[in-house]
């Protein structure tokens, strides 16, 4: 029986399946002791013509496919756990890259009791080729970008409040429960905050990293950050206390802007009030895109780096509060 289960969520993922695959293959974390459960959402592309490839081209890995007809991540997860039979429970998505010794420190991380779900660092990497890409991919671990979030930046091993995938023993399911199949995005938050109501410690230690590709232009950005706004909306009706000033930031902007341009129509004062706000924004936008430009020594980030953040800000906010107004509109209906 394998003592680590790796769980893949993944639908339409060719592009980058085999990455990980590989990486798992490579781990310094015995092969006999591990196994990889990927639940597919039935994907159109090669995804599972990939899968079975690297499955005849190593037999001494155990890769299991279990299909996921939800098409959602919560549940794509919760099958996967289901099929598992691993003691240890490890999370990665499709499109990351867990670095050669990701299990071995994971392991290491929950044998210690550091921790009672342990993760480490995000490495963001470009999703596509060209100047946009490569600005899109720094803007996502960027503080104006993501704040606090410490699995973008941190520098030192800390209790913190999530962990991107995250590691833990199979008894923490039990006690806490599967993950809430009614959220499609910010599951993985909910999961570590009923850890932490349960006394549980999520634990992140920068040594554990993993690669992850970011996505590859403003398009897939916008919908990636305004399925994470929606979602998050959603689930603070339960969790109300766990909204951090950094998520907070984005609707509250987007809403003064709605505001000052309604009142902008009638009174002149306000779109005094607007366009300073904006033209305040656009300088704070412009001095990332230029120290980060300098920094790495690339120009085109003067404008992708901008450009990215406040797609990443607008998204969010935007759909943040479109959730709160559908949402109380339903609650009116009923």
């Amino acid at each position: 029986m394998p003592l680590v289960s790796i769980i893949i969520p993944c639908y339409n993922e060719e592009l980058t399946i085999h990455l990980l695959l590989d990486a798992i293959y490579s781990q310094t974390f015995p092969r006999t002791e591990m196994e990889v459960v990927i639940a597919d959402g039935m994907s159109v592309d090669r995804t599972r013509g990939r899968v079975a490839a690297f499955q005849l081209e190593h037999p001494d890995l155990p890769v299991r496919l279990v299909d996921n007809p939800q098409r959602v991540i919560p549940a794509a997860l919760n099958r996967a756990i289901r099929a598992a039979s691993g003691e240890y429970i490890l999370r990665l998505d499709a499109h990351s890259v867990p670095h050669p010794d990701y299990v071995e420190r994971c392991v290491a991380a929950l044998r210690s009791g550091a921790g009672d779900n342990v993760g480490g660092i995000w490495e963001i990497r470009p999703g596509g080729s060209g100047w946009l890409s490569r600005g899109i991919a720094v803007a996502a671990s960027h503080p104006l970008g993501v704040g606090d979030a410490h699995y973008r930046h941190a520098g030192q091993a800390q209790a913190v409040d999530t962990v991107p995938f995250g590691a833990y023993h199979r008894s923490l399911v039990e006690r806490v429960g599967f993950y809430d199949e009614r959220l499609l995005t910010n599951e993985d938050y909910e999961f570590n905050t009923r850890v932490r109501q349960s006394g549980g410690v999520v634990w992140l230690d920068p040594a554990i990293r993993s690669a992850y590709f970011a996505r590859p232009n403003l398009v897939a950005l916008a919908r990636q950050y305004g399925r994470y706004g929606f979602w998050k909306a959603r689930m603070l009706r339960s969790y109300p206390s766990t909204l951090r000033w950094r998520q907070a930031l984005p609707p509250l902007f987007v809403f003064s802007i709605l505001v000052l341009t309604l009142l902008s129509i009638c009174i002149v004062l306000f779109r005094w009030v607007l366009a300073a706000e904006v033209l305040i924004y656009l300088v704070v936008l412009l001095a990332a895109g230029l120290q980060t430009a300098f920094g790495r020594k690339d120009l085109s980030m003067i404008l992708s780096v901008p450009l990215a953040v406040a797609t990443m800000h607008l998204a969010w906010g935007g759909a943040f509060l479109w959730s709160l107004v559908a949402w109380r509109e339903a609650n009116y209906a009923t």
